[in-house]
């Protein structure tokens, strides 16, 4: 909550209706990126006070929802009721410049008290909160707290063009402080509000990519060499893509697929940009008996690793996500299994917390494969504290990171 009594909240007022229209949108289901983008474009003479205080508004309406419906014994107040309720209840504000900013003629009272359950002190929905209850225990609370709170924006370097200290010094030149990442080599946290990063010539002449430092991690446990054929099963944009190339030194081959064909072309482009002249886009799957000597199957999933990349993620999600993409996630392993080499190697990886998916998938497909074996997650270099019953496991409570799984799977060799 500390990081929202800085915020320019004065700024809101004779806003209440532009805020009231943005968060009915949102609260109906609008992608809460949309429909700030959205307004911010319609009002473009705002002050940058404004545009903050709006923004801050709408983010975080959309992410208290719960809990501040929970202050007003209502769960279908109104968007002024909500924005009154987030000023007051949670940032502070006096009641009579809360009811004013949120365009109420009268504060409104409010419960006192911390709210009863997980579910409406996190603002999740109850299914989720059960279902994170489940999953992690007496950390549950924890965790669901720090989904409340927006990750840093964390660059990886390109070790192809330039070191990390290198770049530290670089983005230093142009204004942006940096620290290095807890766990990945390759990572740096920016310190300080979001710089225009696509503003950066640094990012212009590809010396570093933004990724979340628990993604990073799973790039590194490929473990990809100078020389050998490796495939990125799941590739989309191409960030890890990117970063299994430069481990090669673009050298060998370097595959790429993914059932979504714009996402390869941009994947082309951050390529060239990044110096990258040996990724080869697959626009079909690749065919069993490929033998490469690595895969990454970062698999589709639920997501609930990231939900505090978006205010209004969680909310649009339903309780059959935990279960939607199993049957998808073990089709995609196995075909990872089947274009492997013996004495390959198959990372299999998610970014949500969900056992069905991730720990049950890998235990499946072990006994359906008796020439695969699990192999400890980077064995000589990645901290135990990474380590959860012999898979990774980062999660934001623990690590700082975006919540990520991933398995390191062998295929044995003949005989």
């Amino acid at each position: 909550m500390s990081r929202l009594t800085s915020q320019p909240w004065a700024a809101l007022q004779g806003l209440g209706p532009v805020v009231s229209e943005a968060l009915a949108r949102v609260l109906s289901g609008d992608p809460a990126e949309r429909v700030l983008d959205r307004t911010l474009r319609a009002h473009r003479d705002l002050s940058r006070e404004g545009r903050q205080a709006l923004k801050e508004a709408v983010f975080n309406v959309g992410l208290w929802r719960r809990r501040l419906g929970f202050l007003l014994a209502s769960p279908d107040a109104s968007p002024s009721q909500l924005l009154f309720a987030l000023l007051h209840g949670l940032v502070g504000v006096p009641a009579s410049d809360a009811a004013s900013w949120a365009g109420l003629e009268a504060p409104l009272p409010l419960r006192t008290g911390t709210p009863p359950s997980l579910a409406l002190r996190a603002s999740l929905p109850d299914w989720l909160a059960d279902h994170f209850s489940r999953e992690l225990g007496a950390e549950a609370e924890d965790f669901c707290a720090r989904l409340n709170v927006p990750g840093p924006i964390t660059l990886r370097v390109n070790p192809a063009r330039i070191s990390r200290e290198a770049l530290a010094s670089r983005l230093a030149s142009e204004g942006v402080t940096t620290r290095p990442g807890s766990w990945s080599p390759l990572a740096l946290h920016i310190d300080g509000p979001r710089p225009n990063l696509y503003g950066l010539a640094s990012l212009r002449e590809g010396l570093f990519e933004v990724q979340d430092e628990g993604s990073q991690l799973l790039g590194l446990l490929v473990d990809a060499q100078p020389g050998e054929t490796v495939l990125d099963l799941c590739a989309g944009a191409g960030g890890k893509t990117l970063q299994l190339g430069a481990a090669m030194k673009d050298s060998g081959r370097l595959l790429a697929y993914d059932p979504d064909a714009e996402r390869l072309d941009r994947l082309q482009q951050r390529a060239s940009r990044a110096g990258l002249t040996r990724v080869q886009v697959l626009r079909t799957p690749p065919a069993p008996g490929l033998n490469v000597d690595r895969v990454l199957a970062d698999a589709p999933c639920s997501e609930l690793g990231s939900l505090r990349r978006g205010p209004d993620l969680r909310f649009r999600l339903t309780p059959d996500s935990l279960s939607q993409y199993t049957a998808v996630q073990r089709d995609i392993l196995a075909r990872a299994a089947d274009v492997v080499r013996p004495g390959g190697r198959v990372v299999y990886a998610t970014c949500t917390l969900n056992r069905a998916e991730n720990q049950d998938v890998v235990a499946d497909f072990l006994r359906s494969r008796p020439d695969f074996r699990a192999v400890t997650p980077g064995a000589g270099w990645l901290p135990d504290a990474c380590l959860q019953e012999g898979f990774l496991l980062v999660t934001p409570h623990r690590h700082g990171t975006d919540g990520f799984f991933a398995a390191v799977l062998e295929r044995r060799t003949e005989g």
